[in-house]
């Protein structure tokens, strides 16, 4: 009987040691959360609270970053917005209805940045886009999701 109790002892120590995992092994493709939170920022370096998706790319020592916000229309229509920053140009590409409208950056004076193509421009100031085709203006305002 003390055989027994020895011998069940040594498998049940044995079972738990073998079982007992570290956090470093098991399945490696198992992909960890990232607790890390990420913060957007103005040019000022204030939080800006408003909801963007931002990228930026390297290739050959050259950046090109691309910024995506949603704005709203007076309306009440959203429409996506892309600014596009790379050593050859700047654009904002603007999408609504399944159209986009890429517009080159043609000035910057008095913190507002002026995109121009044909006959239609949109000025960029803090969170509004002001859209102008022909005699149609349309006011557009970044919005949080």
């Amino acid at each position: 009987m003390k055989k027994s109790l020895i011998a069940l002892n040594v498998i049940l120590t044995l079972s738990l040691v073998s079982c007992k995992k570290s956090s470093e092994s098991g399945n490696k493709s198992v992909i960890k959360a990232d607790s890390s939170e990420t913060l957007v920022t103005d040019t000022n370096g204030k939080v800006d609270s408003v909801t963007q998706s931002s990228s930026t790319i390297e290739v050959n020592g050259q950046k090109t970053e691309k910024t995506d916000f949603v704005y709203k229309a007076t309306d009440g229509t959203l429409v996506k917005v892309v600014f596009k920053n790379d050593p050859k140009e700047n654009t904002v590409a603007i999408t609504s209805n399944k159209k986009t409208f890429t517009l080159p950056k043609t000035e910057t004076k008095d913190g507002e940045t002026i995109y121009k193509k044909d006959d239609m421009t949109a000025r960029v100031k803090g969170d509004s886009l002001h859209l102008e085709q022909g005699n149609n203006i349309i006011e557009l305002k970044r919005t949080k999701i």
